[in-house]
């Protein structure tokens, strides 16, 4: 029987990982900008780190994590949009993202109301639902301008 708890953060690494390879796929694309690029390349690295975090706790777990996203799901499409946009609509692009960390957010947030899971996975949880809350504000603030 496996444990709720890795169930749970290998669900949400799937999602984490498409977030994260999106990401690093903008920096391929956003070379006009430095600034921007480099920004980017902080959010995926932060993905990155979160990846880690969850695959070794899963391991923790006695579970196998898994090592690739969610391919169809509703972020990897955003991130789709997104990376086919951002050469020719920067807004849109930017929209996209926007959707894509919120998709990530909520889905998280589901997670944190499932029963049984310990501190450690809430804890988790809570710090991938920020960065992905940051992540949306940091569109959100692109867009306004």
């Amino acid at each position: 029987m496996s444990n709720p708890n890795a169930d749970v953060l290998n669900d949400v690494t799937k999602t984490l990982i498409d977030s994260q390879k999106g990401y690093q796929k903008v920096c391929d694309l956003s070379d006009e900008s430095y600034a921007l690029r480099g920004k980017f390349q902080s959010l995926a690295a932060e993905r990155e780190e979160l990846i880690h975090a969850f695959q070794a706790r899963i391991r923790d777990y006695g579970e196998e994590p898994v090592s690739s996203g969610g391919a169809g799901g509703a972020l990897h499409r955003a991130w789709t949009d997104f990376t086919s946009l951002f050469e020719s609509d920067e807004k849109a692009a930017l929209d996209a993202v926007d959707d894509g960390e919120d998709y990530l957010a909520n889905k998280i947030e589901a997670k944190l109301k499932e029963e049984g899971l310990d501190a450690a996975t809430r804890d988790l949880l809570q710090r991938a639902r920020a960065s992905a809350r940051y992540g949306e504000k940091f569109a959100d603030e692109l867009t306004d301008h």
